[in-house]
């Protein structure tokens, strides 16, 4: 934890020395991390979701010699 708010100090510092027009491009760039983040947290729940309904589906036998493939 003592790690993680030392390395957010650096990042405050060297914000500090840039132009406002950069650190603009900092925030979105940051906004664009945490919407990636989101977007991959959902869709990994849709995938757990699905997957016993899936699982019905491709466990079978007639499509058993595809699963070596």
């Amino acid at each position: 934890m003592q790690a993680q708010l030392q390395k957010i100090e650096q990042l405050a510092n060297k914000l500090k020395t840039l132009s406002q027009e950069r650190i603009t491009e900092v925030e979105d760039f940051i906004d664009f991390l945490v919407q990636r983040d989101k977007n991959q947290n959902i869709t990994q729940f849709a995938m757990r979701a699905s997957q016993s309904s899936l699982d019905a589906i491709w466990d079978n036998a007639d499509d058993s010699e595809y699963d070596w493939l």
